[in-house]
Protein backbone atom coordinates (compact mmCIF):
# COMPACT_ATOMS: atom_id res chain seq x y z
CA UNK A 1 0.00 0.00 0.00
CA UNK A 2 1.21 3.48 -0.79
CA UNK A 3 2.01 6.59 1.70
CA UNK A 4 2.52 9.02 -0.67
CA UNK A 5 0.43 9.31 -3.76
CA UNK A 6 1.60 11.40 -7.06
CA UNK A 7 -0.03 13.77 -9.24
CA UNK A 8 -1.31 10.99 -11.69
CA UNK A 9 -2.97 8.87 -8.34
CA UNK A 10 -4.66 12.30 -7.65
CA UNK A 11 -5.73 12.49 -11.00
CA UNK A 12 -7.36 9.16 -10.99
CA UNK A 13 -8.77 9.84 -7.69
CA UNK A 14 -10.82 13.16 -8.12
CA UNK A 15 -10.90 13.06 -12.05
CA UNK A 16 -9.16 16.35 -12.29
CA UNK A 17 -6.55 17.65 -14.51
CA UNK A 18 -2.69 17.09 -14.72
CA UNK A 19 -2.23 20.96 -13.82
CA UNK A 20 -5.01 20.87 -10.98
CA UNK A 21 -3.35 17.67 -9.03
CA UNK A 22 -0.23 19.28 -9.09
CA UNK A 23 -1.67 22.18 -7.28
CA UNK A 24 -3.35 19.79 -4.73
CA UNK A 25 -0.05 18.43 -3.90
CA UNK A 26 1.57 21.92 -3.17
CA UNK A 27 -1.32 23.46 -1.19
CA UNK A 28 -1.22 20.51 0.98
CA UNK A 29 2.47 20.48 1.10
CA UNK A 30 2.72 24.17 2.17
CA UNK A 31 0.10 23.17 4.98
CA UNK A 32 2.37 20.32 6.33
CA UNK A 33 5.38 22.54 6.09
CA UNK A 34 3.61 24.98 7.82
CA UNK A 35 2.89 22.07 10.95
CA UNK A 36 6.56 21.72 11.14
CA UNK A 37 6.77 17.96 8.75
CA UNK A 38 9.08 17.46 5.91
CA UNK A 39 7.57 17.42 2.73
CA UNK A 40 8.37 15.69 -0.59
CA UNK A 41 7.84 17.84 -3.86
CA UNK A 42 5.44 15.83 -6.24
CA UNK A 43 3.98 13.83 -3.34
CA UNK A 44 2.00 14.31 -0.78
CA UNK A 45 0.87 11.84 2.04
CA UNK A 46 -2.11 9.73 1.48
CA UNK A 47 -3.63 10.16 4.80
CA UNK A 48 -3.61 14.23 4.88
CA UNK A 49 -5.19 14.22 1.08
CA UNK A 50 -7.82 11.50 2.20
CA UNK A 51 -8.72 13.81 5.53
CA UNK A 52 -8.74 17.05 3.11
CA UNK A 53 -10.89 15.66 -0.09
CA UNK A 54 -12.95 12.88 1.31
CA UNK A 55 -15.42 13.23 4.42
CA UNK A 56 -15.56 10.98 7.24
CA UNK A 57 -18.82 9.26 7.81
CA UNK A 58 -19.33 9.94 11.30
CA UNK A 59 -21.62 12.99 11.74
CA UNK A 60 -21.52 14.90 15.11
CA UNK A 61 -24.25 16.50 16.08
CA UNK A 62 -24.59 19.31 18.52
Amino acid sequence: MKDFLTAKDIQKILKVKQAKSYEIIRELNREMQKQGYKVIRGRVNKAIFEKAYFYNEEVKTG
